[in-house]
């Protein structure tokens, strides 16, 4: 098969999937059973879903006990994880049309911290329209591609507490 029908393949398979799968990762319920099936310590963590669509992926996580550190904040690996789940879950979107089969994978991060995290805080990834662009490419060259997703956090007030750079690598399976 070209790499052009293949694409078509894949835009095919994105059109019966996105609404679904969409509906699904917006559903407060299904997210929390997601992530408990897994992904099992952001569950703990108390990580919940904000807001998801084609473009922007908001996700939440509070300061709490389980999540703190010496200094009466979130612990940085919480954040972390929040960042790299609000770029995970667009990038979980473009790759899941099953055929063609695309791998994904965390292969370098970035991130800056401004301010203590002591509230809920909130990181959004704005990029998921770019992320399926590189999972596209990915099919048509055959081969591996990479894309730097960013995600700010911020405290309810809006204040940014860090920012992150998610380095994602893209590659078609068995191409």
């Amino acid at each position: 098969m070209s790499p052009e029908e293949l694409l078509q393949q894949y835009q095919t398979a994105r059109i019966k999937t996105d609404e679904k799968l969409t509906r699904l990762v917006n559903n407060p319920f299904m997210f929390r059973m997601f992530l408990l099936g897994k992904l099992p310590m952001a569950f703990f963590a108390g990580v919940r879903i904000k807001h998801f669509d084609a473009n922007q992926c908001s996700i939440t996580v509070p300061y709490k006990w389980l999540n703190q550190n010496p200094f009466r904040s979130t612990y940085f690996a919480v954040l972390a994880m929040t960042a790299e789940i609000s770029t995970g879950i667009p990038s979980l979107l473009a790759v899941a049309p099953k055929n063609p089969s695309v791998a994904m994978l965390v292969t370098h991060a970035e991130a800056d911290f401004m301010k203590k995290a002591t509230g809920l805080s909130t990181f959004t990834c704005l990029q998921g329209q770019e992320i399926t662009h590189t999972v596209e490419k990915a099919i048509l060259t055959g081969e591996g591609q990479t894309f730097d997703a960013l995600t700010t956090g911020v405290t309810e007030s809006g204040e940014t507490i860090a920012r992150f750079k998610i380095q994602w690598s893209f590659k078609m399976r068995g191409g």
